[in-house]
């Protein structure tokens, strides 16, 4: 499960990953670049049921039809928090078009969650995600990462970290299955 790191640790952490990046291979360093799940170009994302934060079941497949944006995201994570406002955004903008933003808490608890989901208004689904959940798609080793999965199932591009939102709201628009003249 993950776990919101300690301030004793976020330093050495930090440095870790600073150190990481710098001596990666230039393939490995754009990590917010979208890319298709390495498995398999068209496979069909995991179905999971889950309850929102108000004990609504949720079942992925319902949203078969729909554009769906699945964004992994915690209370700890500054990029989360840049980016949900915009999601919130684009699911009032987009959802009569066929759109679907479902976010997934990677939070231990959910009392943090429930504080970030009022401050912004969210004005979609969040339900809280877990080990087994992330491993689902692929493992969640870092946050943000949301995948774009089209209205058959099929997740057609995963976004790990901060994505270029005009990028993304572009190919959202692109798969939308109602567009609006």
């Amino acid at each position: 499960m993950m776990q919101r790191p300690h301030s004793a640790n976020c330093s050495f952490l930090a440095v870790l990953v600073a150190l990481s990046l710098a001596t990666a291979a230039p393939h490995l360093r754009a990590q917010t670049q979208p890319s298709i799940p390495a498995h398999s170009k068209a496979k069909t994302a995991p179905d999971f049921t889950r309850s929102d934060l108000t004990g609504k079941p949720i079942h992925l497949s319902s949203y078969r039809g729909k554009v769906v944006l699945l964004n992994f995201w915690a209370t700890w994570c500054e990029p989360c928090l840049a980016e949900i406002p915009r999601f919130s955004a684009w699911q009032k903008k987009y959802g009569a078009e066929g759109l679907q933003v479902l976010g997934v808490s990677m939070d231990d608890d959910s009392a943090p969650v429930q504080r970030v989901y009022r401050k912004y208004s969210l004005a979609y689904p969040v339900v809280m995600g877990d080990e087994h959940l992330g491993n689902l798609y692929g493992g969640v080793l870092g946050l943000p990462i949301s995948y774009l999965i089209d209205p058959e199932g099929r997740i057609v591009v995963r976004y790990q970290g901060e994505p270029d939102l005009t990028q993304l709201e572009a190919r959202i628009k692109a798969l939308l299955p109602h567009p609006l003249k």
